[in-house]
């Protein structure tokens, strides 16, 4: 927490921009800080990997994961972007580390994970 206000950080696959967007209003005008991803490379931001070689585009994925598992340990909780209850393989190995670190793990849609 900083100050009075709780930090969440939002996890869930990047396709689902529209509700990113949404749950980071209304988790802010709910008194959070929230924090984000840096971009949606699987709705909107597909020019960020347009000219990566297979060898480069692996470096920066493994760096973007790295970095949200950071940005994980930053926050109080984490928020799951869960839309149909879709949770992908780098989703859920965000949500291990998130239990594995003390952090409580909310949903967008109900979850039996």
């Amino acid at each position: 927490m900083v100050g009075k206000y709780p930090v969440i950080t939002l996890c869930g696959s990047t396709r689902f921009k529209n509700e990113f967007m949404e749950a980071q209003k209304r988790l802010t005008l709910e008194g959070n800080i929230v924090i984000s991803v840096g971009l949606f490379g699987h709705s909107g931001d597909q020019e960020v990997w347009e000219n990566m070689d297979e060898g480069t585009l692996t470096k920066t994925k493994e760096m973007l994961d790295d970095m949200h598992k950071r940005k994980i340990d930053m926050a109080d909780s984490i928020y799951v972007i869960n839309v149909g209850g879709y949770i992908g393989d780098s989703t859920r190995s965000e949500i291990e580390y998130a239990k594995n670190h003390g952090k409580e793990v909310k949903y967008l849609e109900e979850c039996n994970y």
